[in-house]
């Protein structure tokens, strides 16, 4: 079996998307499945230094990198090109988001070549992106674009039953398949980490840490969370807030200027964008992990969270809250200030719970996320469209991966 992956970008300043392919392709390669990925060289504002149009091993799958020409819509010329010369050398094309002109053209030239192709919506069709990014663009193009493409495609793979939910409503077909993106789990426990982020940061001895990681963008509620955490401070004076990533340099301004304003700028750290070692490091410390998304397909960093032991506090928009309860490894709020700030306080001030809520977390997230786990199912998913045993049935088939 030959498998295609095309996602428009797979910078670090993207997010999760880059860290699930990284693993997805990794995870195949190892099953003996010959992985092949084609993007672009876009990292947010910037671009990697990567070669072109060559093939790039990378743990032991193969990488295709094309000019991103305009940032908008990520246009790539050359990928096009690339793109309707090989499409037909491999027997499944896997499609990461919808709305970019990498995603959208292989899904035009997959259907016009009658090679079997998957569409992994990466959240774009979620009821907030639908709604507060380039809402008339999008319906337009989703009315005269996607819309077809979804429906001509094997399946659609969504990663969380909220994704596929909100999907639904935006007026997505449920020719569906559910499985959640492969993570996977380094040691972040023990001597090993404990003290490394501390060091650096001496003043956060003896404190009750709040930790966000994640991108710095409008839809991840940090104008939630900054005034819940003024709340959190007025009970817990010994509570600061980690605010871990990079983003938009004029919303990083505003929400500074928005703690100033609340009188809690000494109880807020920005480290800036964390990996590796760092954000293990900045993991081993925290007390309780909190993402307030307005809207979240899946949520990698959560995950990586709870296997690490930390109790988590999330909006229930963020697409695995229903595994998040029904594993009672968090708390899933709505996307207002008071009963986010009532969640922090109840995991920061609950020494018993919080204990509980963290043994939950581990268990969940190595039962339904461990990455070999998830790419069993991805093989097997792939293997029945080859088959044939999976066409455009109205039936959504969830994948179990407990």
């Amino acid at each position: 079996m030959k498998v295609l992956h095309v996602i428009p970008s797979v910078g670090p300043l993207r997010g999760g998307p880059s860290v699930a392919i990284r693993s997805i392709s990794r995870g195949l390669a190892a099953h003996g499945i010959e992985t092949h990925v084609a993007t672009t060289d876009d990292n947010g504002p910037s671009r990697l230094e990567v070669e072109w149009g060559r093939p790039i091993p990378e743990d032991g799958a193969v990488w295709w990198y094309f000019p991103r020409q305009i940032p908008f819509y990520l246009f790539s010329w050359p990928f096009a090109g690339w793109f309707w010369r090989h499409a037909a050398d491999y027997d499944v094309i896997h499609i990461h988001t919808l709305f970019c002109w990498c995603s959208d053209v292989a899904a035009l030239i997959a259907r016009r070549k009658k090679i079997p192709y998957i569409i992994r919506p990466l959240g774009v069709l979620n009821r907030w992106g639908m709604e507060h990014r380039r809402p008339w663009l999008k319906r337009a193009s989703f009315s005269l674009l996607e819309r077809h493409l979804l429906r001509d495609a094997a399946f659609v793979h969504y990663t969380a039953e909220q994704e596929r939910v909100e999907a639904v409503e935006s007026g997505c077909g449920d020719n569906s398949m559910i499985i959640p993106n492969p993570v996977e789990f380094p040691d972040v426990s023990g001597s090993a980490r404990k003290g490394q982020f501390l060091s650096r940061y001496p003043e956060l001895h003896g404190k009750r840490i709040v930790l966000f990681l994640s991108r710095i963008d409008l839809k991840k509620g940090l104008d939630l969370l900054i005034p819940a955490f003024e709340g959190v401070r007025r009970e817990f004076r010994e509570a600061v807030l980690v605010i871990a990533g990079d983003g938009d340099a004029n919303l990083m301004g505003k929400l500074r200027n928005q703690c100033l304003e609340l009188g809690i700028e000494n109880s807020v750290y920005w480290p800036g964008f964390l990996s590796g070692e760092a954000k293990l490091d900045a993991l081993a410390e925290a007390t309780v992990f909190v993402l307030p998304s307005y809207s979240e397909n899946f949520g990698i960093a959560v995950i990586e969270a709870m296997a690490a032991g930390l109790p988590v506090v999330v909006t229930d928009q963020v697409g695995i809250c229903r595994e998040i309860a029904a594993g009672e490894a968090g708390i899933v709020t709505t996307t207002e200030v008071a009963p986010l700030k009532s969640a922090m306080l109840r995991v920061l001030g609950d020494d018993a719970y919080r204990a509980s809520l963290a043994k939950n977390a581990v268990a969940t997230a190595h039962s339904q996320f461990a990455a070999p786990i998830v790419i069993d199912k991805l093989i097997a998913a792939y293997r029945s469209v080859l088959g044939g045993n999976f066409g455009h049935s109205a039936e959504t088939i969830r994948v179990s991966v407990g």
